[in-house]
């Protein structure tokens, strides 16, 4: 298992303020998509703010840091639902091996820039590169989402 690396001290409080935005369908926030998983131990719905890369056809996740719990409870539920504004889709969950990750992590700072510069900035990667986002094969999950 990949050694884990604490999210930046806001994000939490910051994603909690997102979810009550979408919740009242303020701004852009109503069209934010949301991963609903159960707790690997408490079985407890937890609801994260996800970015979606559409790469190839396929839909994809990145755990924005290694050993990130929302990641380990997908590996743990497998389905989970994607809500994306009004709209939920029963998905399945396929953890990438290294080698399927690569062109997604190379996609993800020009496609998700976002994203990536939060991974920056909380030190995961030192640029935005995307040789730089491909070394994290292997350390930050890559999931494909599925229709369940």
């Amino acid at each position: 298992m990949p050694e884990k690396v604490a999210p930046p001290r806001w994000l939490r409080p910051v994603n909690a303020v997102l979810l009550v935005a979408r919740r009242f369908g303020l701004g852009w926030a109503r069209e934010l998509p949301v991963l609903v998983l159960p707790g690997r131990r408490t079985g407890k719905l937890r609801h994260t703010p996800v970015s979606v890369l559409e790469f190839e056809g396929g839909r994809y996740l990145l755990a924005g840091f290694p050993g990130a719990d929302w990641a380990a409870n997908a590996r743990a539920a497998g389905v989970g639902t994607l809500a994306v504004g009004r709209q939920e889709e029963r998905v399945r969950l396929v953890e990438l091996s290294a080698d399927e990750a690569v062109p997604v992590l190379r996609a993800w700072p020009v496609r998700i820039p976002q994203g990536a510069k939060i991974m920056r900035d909380a030190g995961v990667v030192p640029d935005l590169e995307p040789d730089t986002f491909a070394a994290l094969a292997g350390r930050c999950a890559a999931f494909r989402l599925e229709p369940a």
